[in-house]
């Protein structure tokens, strides 16, 4: 505001608007915006302004939310079709009546759905985190940090780590973090080591898609496909992460410091600094044992995907290659994460189908909005 006021003085003492806007370092059309409110309102115009939003996108009033419970509670038989003609015929015209599917999500959040089975739930900063008190119940994996080689191209180390055992399973030179080149990697290692029980990382990419559904990647779902549960640390606390962060610092000094000329180079220094690690360097908590001495193989061999059955459901669907259901010659968009993956649906109510992959409910289609409502968060 203090800017904004000798902003105006200085115009006001009749210097002209280019050079004061020079001198503030903004546009003309910033500079006239503000004199032009202070023409209008005075100095009240100049303090900050609230960017707090006229109105939320998408959020239903509290109002009509507790209409809805309201007449559930009237009706406890009726589902959210009938629920919804019921608002139809109280609501003046010039309110906007909620679809079904959202109808559906007020009653399930509030517990007025009966359940086939209980939901799994997830936090949406991080999940839970495991013990992974015995080799491959738990692995961890990160990028370190990309780093220039000598060829002025970068370099990022996808690394994977058995949690237990500390046992570096996986050090890969890889010229990206692109979700393409991190798939290849993994399926080696699997072929190689076998299955994990659950794999921790962070939430950034490839290990998960900030605005994807439930915040997905191609590559976290693969791993449920295969029956690896995904543990995410919190945002902001790589301590969650910790024995494979510390790992990265000594990769890091014996490794990058200096870096190799080029990424075939820097791969063979990395596969000596694995064997050395796992099999030549004690741990002191390991009580000086290597990793190699407390790392057994997995017992899961990696087989390739399973199929997927849905017996409790209505009927199966293939997701395409767009993201998209179609459903009763009506495409909903679902993800693209989920691209030619069978998902299993289930009519709970009139035109109100619920959609699930694997084990795991995402939420219900509402044919008539052709839209998919979460009103769950995924157990991953």
């Amino acid at each position: 505001m203090d800017e904004r006021l000798r902003f105006v003085g200085r115009l006001l003492d009749g210097e002209d608007m280019s050079s004061v806007c020079r001198a503030f370092g903004i546009s003309r059309k910033t500079g006239y915006k503000i004199w032009n409110r202070y023409r209008e309102q005075g100095y009240e115009a100049l303090s900050d302004r609230t960017r707090r939003p006229v109105r939320y996108a998408n959020q239903l009033p509290p109002q009509i939310e507790a209409m809805i419970l309201t007449c559930r509670k009237e009706k406890p038989h009726w589902g959210a079709r009938k629920i919804r003609e019921m608002l139809v015929r109280r609501l003046p015209n010039d309110i906007k009546i909620p679809a079904n599917s959202t109808i559906h999500a007020v009653l399930d959040r509030n517990g007025l759905v009966q359940a086939a089975k209980k939901r799994n739930r997830q936090k949406r900063e991080g999940t839970h985190l495991s013990p992974g008190s015995s080799p491959n119940d738990l692995w961890c994996t990160d990028y370190k940090g990309e780093f220039k080689l000598g060829n002025r191209k970068y370099c990022y180390p996808l690394t994977v780590t058995d949690h237990a055992s500390r046992y570096l399973l996986l050090c890969e030179a890889l010229d990206s973090n692109r979700e393409d080149l991190a798939f290849p990697a993994f399926e080696r290692l699997f072929k190689e080591r076998g299955l994990p029980k659950a794999m921790r990382s962070d939430n950034g990419v490839p290990f998960a898609s900030p605005n994807a559904l439930f915040n997905l990647s191609k590559l976290s779902v693969w791993w449920l496909r295969l029956g690896i549960c995904i543990e995410r640390i919190k945002p902001g606390c790589p301590q969650q992460n910790g024995r494979h962060e510390r790992m990265h610092l000594t990769l890091k000094n014996q490794t990058t410091r200096p870096p190799e000329s080029n990424i075939l180079q820097q791969q063979d220094k990395f596969d000596l600094f694995l064997k050395e690690f796992n099999q030549e360097r004690p741990h002191e908590a390991l009580h000086m044992k290597c990793p190699a001495d407390i790392y057994e193989p997995a017992n899961q061999q990696y087989n390739g995907l399973p199929d997927l059955e849905y017996p409790l459901h209505d009927r199966e669907a293939i997701v395409t290659a767009c993201g998209r259901l179609c459903l009763h010659r009506k495409k909903i968009n679902i993800s693209t994460v989920f691209a030619g993956q069978k998902l299993g649906l289930r009519e709970v109510d009139d035109a109100i189908w619920l959609v699930s992959f694997m084990h795991y409910d995402l939420g219900y289609i509402d044919l008539e909005e052709k839209t998919l409502q979460t009103s769950t968060t995924l157990l991953i």
